[in-house]
C-alpha cells in the first residue's frame, strides 16, 4: 500500500500533539484522522479503514492500552503504536504484550516518528501476506521486491516453453522451489517432477541412477531398475548442483538433451524419453568452462532459459514479508500462538546479511518460534550478531561481517557439541561454507 492509500489514526487528548503529528504525518503522503479520545477513535474505527493508530497511554477516562486491546481484537490488519510521556519498562512491555507493534516516548525526534510508522505499517503487512496471484507465489517465493517480481514474470514465461531451463543462485535461494514452480504452470503439471541431487551420489552410481539398469548389468544389480529419466516420462527431472557431475557423466548428459534418448546401464538399446530437463547449480559455470571442469557444449544445451535467483541480502525489503510468513507457519505447526516480531527484532533481521539466504532465515524464525517465550520477538531474542545490529552498538561496529559470522558459527557448533552437520543444517548452509565461516583466513 502507497502513503498516499495510508490512513493513519492519531489519538490523544492533547490537541498540540494531535497537530504536531499530522504536520509530520502529512508531507509524507499519509492521510491522518485524528481523535480525542478512546471512545471517538473507536467510532472513527468503525466508520472507516485505517492502516495505523498512534496513541496516547494516558488520557482521561480510558487510557491508550484499553485502544490497543480493542484494535488487536477487532482490527487484525490495523497496526497500533503507542506514545507515552511516561516511559517505564513495565509500560512499554504492558503494550507490546498488548498487542502494539511499537512504542515511543516523548520527546521524540521527527525521524523516530517516521521511522517507527513505517516500521509499524511493514509488520502489520507480514502478518497478512497478499494472495498469492503471481506464479512464484503461488508455489511458496514470496516476495514484493523488483527481483522477485522479475523472477515471478521469468517463471510464467518459462512454463509456456519446453526449453531447457538453468537455475543459477547461491544454497538457499530457493532454486528448486523456483523449477517446481516452473514445472506446475506448464502443460507438464499432471507428470512426474523428479529431484536429484547429482552431487549427493558417487560418480560411479549416477549413471546407474539416471538411466537405471538391468538386472546383472553389474555385480549387485540383482534386479532391473528405472531410473530417473524414465520415472520422470511425460514430466520433469530437475538436476540439482549439475556442476558436480564427473567430466564423463556430463557427455552422457549431453546426448539425452541431444539425441531425446538414453540406454539403460547393460542394455544396447536406446530408449526415445520425453522428459524436460532442468538443472541448477550455486557454481559459476563459465569460470569452471574456462578451468576444464564443465562443458562448453553442455552449458549450452542448459543454458536455453536461465533464470538467475537473487540473494537475500539484495531483497531486504522482503525479509519482513518471509519472516511474517514463517512466523505463521511454524506457530502453527508447533501449536503456538501467532509470534510477532517488535520493530527492533525486524530491524536486526533486516541488519543481518544472510549467508545462507532464505533457508537460513526459515531455520532463524523456527528457533525463534520454538525457544521464545510469549508470543513476541523481541531484540534480545535474536542471536547476538543481529542484536548489536539493531542496537548500533559502537563497540560491535568495529568487527567485520566475518568475524561476526564467524563468531556466531562458532556459538552454534558449540551449542550443538561440535556436530558440524547439524550445525550447518541449523545456519541454513552446506558443511562446505561452514567450514569457510569458522576458518575465513583460510
Amino acid at each position: 500500500m502507497s502513503a498516499a492509500e495510508t490512513r493513519i489514526l492519531v489519538v490523544d487528548d492533547s490537541a498540540e500533539t494531535r497537530e504536531l503529528l499530522r504536520r509530520n504525518l502529512v508531507p509524507e503522503g499519509y492521510a491522518v484522522r485524528t481523535a480525542e479520545s478512546v471512545a471517538d477513535a473507536v467510532s472513527l474505527l468503525e466508520r472507516e479503514q485505517i492502516s495505523l493508530v498512534i496513541t496516547d497511554v494516558k488520557m482521561p477516562r480510558a487510557n491508550g492500552l484499553e485502544l490497543v486491546r480493542h484494535v488487536v481484537e477487532n482490527f487484525k490488519d490495523t497496526a497500533v503504536m503507542v506514545i507515552t510521556g511516561f516511559p517505564n519498562v513495565e509500560g512499554a512491555l504492558s503494550a507490546i504484550k498488548g498487542g502494539a507493534t511499537d512504542y515511543l516516548t516523548k520527546p521524540f525526534t521527527d525521524e523516530e516518528l517516521l521511522s517507527a510508522v513505517r516500521g509499524s505499517l511493514e509488520l502489520v503487512a507480514s502478518r497478512a501476506p497478499a494472495p498469492p496471484t503471481q506464479a512464484a507465489a503461488r508455489h511458496g517465493l514470496l516476495g514484493d521486491s523488483p527481483r522477485m517480481e522479475r523472477l515471478s514474470r521469468e517463471i510464467e514465461k518459462a512454463a509456456s516453453s519446453s526449453a531447457t531451463v538453468l537455475l543459477l543462485g547461491e544454497s538457499g535461494t530457493g532454486k528448486e522451489l523456483v523449477a517446481r514452480a516452473v514445472h506446475y504452470e506448464s502443460e507438464r503439471k499432471n507428470a512426474p517432477f523428479v529431484s536429484v541431487n547429482c552431487g549427493a551420489i558417487p560418480h560411479e552410481l549416477l549413471e546407474s541412477e539416471l538411466f537405471g539398469h538391468v538386472e546383472g548389468a553389474f555385480t549387485g544389480a540383482s534386479k532391473s531398475r528405472t531410473g530417473f529419466f524414465l520415472t520422470a516420462e511425460g514430466g520433469t527431472l530437475f538436476l540439482d548442483e549439475i556442476a558436480e557431475t564427473s567430466p564423463a557423466m556430463q557427455v552422457k548428459l549431453l546426448r539425452v538433451l541431444q539425441e531425446r534418448e538414453l540406454t539403460v546401464v547393460g542394455s544396447s538399446k536406446p530408449r526415445q524419453v520425453d522428459v524436460r530437463v532442468m538443472a541448477a547449480t550455486n557454481k559459476d559455470l563459465e569460470a569452471l568452462i574456462d578451468t576444464g571442469g564443465f562443458r562448453q557444449d553442455l552449458f549450452y544445451r542448459l543454458n536455453v532459459l536461465r533464470l538467475e535467483l537473487p540473494p537475500l541480502r539484495e531483497r531486504e525489503e522482503d525479509v519482513v514479508l518471509l519472516a511474517g510468513h514463517f512466523a505463521q507457519r511454524f506457530a502453527k505447526e508447533h501449536g503456538r500462538p501467532p509470534i510477532r516480531f517488535t520493530q527492533r527484532a525486524l530491524a536486526g533481521l533486516r541488519s543481518h546479511s544472510w549467508p545462507g539466504n532464505v533457508r537460513e532465515l526459515e531455520n532463524a524464525v523456527q528457533r525463534l518460534v520454538v525457544m521464545t517465550e510469549g508470543d513476541v520477538v523481541d531484540v534480545a531474542d535474536l542471536p547476538p550478531f543481529m542484536r548489536f545490529s539493531a542496537s548500533g552498538a559502537e563497540d560491535d561496529l568495529t568487527r567485520t561481517l566475518r568475524e561476526v559470522e564467524q563468531d556466531y558459527a562458532q556459538r552454534v557448533l558449540e551449542s550443538v557439541d561440535g556436530n558440524k552437520t547439524r550445525a550447518a543444517q541449523i545456519l541454513g548452509i552446506d558443511r562446505k561454507t561452514l567450514r569457510a565461516k569458522l576458518n575465513p583466513s583460510e
